[in-house]
């Protein structure tokens, strides 16, 4: 999902701004760090799965009696299959497995079009870097879909969690609430940033759309040409114009993590959703950042709650 040279992008930046340029990764003093392993179950047991990561590397981590695991439902780690697709959080140096999400994914877009009666073939407009994306609703989580996503309608707009299952998606859990005004109906923001706030403070999220295992953030106000997205600049929140490339600190204030992270895409789809995320006390409406599965985990986030109130600022 990324651009090319966003290392250098963030080296001239600073440069031309007179500013050190900062260094990716997380900051010291939070506690046990976090680590993410992405890849493909090669085995598992009770006491241990073996991952083979995206760069043919083997991950052998332990695993603890308090691990738990998660396939569409909470289930016991040991029950996963080999050749799952997996996310792993790792505690203790990395080395030790505490919790697995199994073929999650995340379906985030605008409805153009519901289909059926007792199963919903849902198709979504994800942006111009994710195209179109056809997804199931089954039967069984429509109600609870619906509770929090009461117009599954052509128009507005879909976030929810689900399962890759059979070459298809099922989404199973609503990942936010839906906001009540169509996509294209983005409240305004408030007067322009004016250099004065040094953080901002909103909701963070996490998408599936970036590469396996990478690190970084997709960000609402990139300059369309900038980023080659003629959707980007969207936003309610009074989020400062930032470069491709650029670090963004993000604190995590339900798990006191935080990390310097850079702008890898533009966030035109988070841009649309006006809403709040209240994992730890609500957060002020707006998504401010957009994370990979790995970055999101690193910094402490639960991927099936799917979103955590932050504070950003320059890295």
């Amino acid at each position: 999902m990324g651009y090319p040279s966003v290392d250098r992008r963030r080296l001239l930046a600073a440069a031309a701004l007179g500013r050190e340029a900062g260094v990716p990764g997380p900051a010291p003093g939070d506690g046990d760090p976090v680590r993410a392993v992405t890849g493909e179950i090669r085995d598992i047991s009770p006491h241990l799965v073996v991952v083979e990561t995206p760069d043919d590397q083997e991950e052998r981590l332990v695993i603890t009696p308090s691990a738990t695991a998660w396939n569409g439902d909470d289930t016991a780690p040991a029950d996963l299959s080999v050749g799952a697709r997996v996310i792993i959080r790792a505690l203790h140096e990395g080395k030790v497995a505490d919790r697995i999400w199994a073929g999650i994914t995340r379906i985030t877009g605008t409805i153009l079009s519901v289909q059926g009666r007792a199963d919903l073939s849902v198709e979504l407009a994800c942006g111009p870097h994710r195209g179109r994306r056809t997804i199931t609703v089954p039967r069984s989580a429509a109600g609870r879909l619906q509770v929090r996503h009461p117009r599954l309608e052509p128009g507005y707009l879909l976030d929810a969690i689900g399962v890759r299952r059979d070459g298809g998606c099922l989404a199973l859990l609503p990942a936010t609430s839906q906001p009540p005004y169509p996509a294209r109906a983005v409240p305004p923001a408030p007067p322009a940033y004016a250099g004065t706030q040094q953080r901002v403070s909103g909701t963070v999220t996490w998408s599936d759309a970036f590469d396996e295992g990478e690190r970084g953030l997709a960000y609402p106000m990139v300059e369309r040409s900038d980023a080659g997205c003629p959707e980007a600049e969207v936003s309610c929140v009074g989020l400062p114009y930032l470069a491709m490339g650029s670090l963004v600190q993000v604190h995590n204030q339900c798990a006191g993590r935080s990390a310097n992270v850079p702008i890898v895409a533009c966030g035109c789809v988070a841009g649309r959703f006006c809403d709040r995320c209240v994992e730890c006390g609500t957060s002020p409406r707006g998504r401010v950042a957009e994370l990979s599965p790995s970055t999101f985990v690193e910094l402490g986030g639960e991927l099936v709650k799917g979103c955590f109130n932050a504070q950003i600022g320059l890295g």
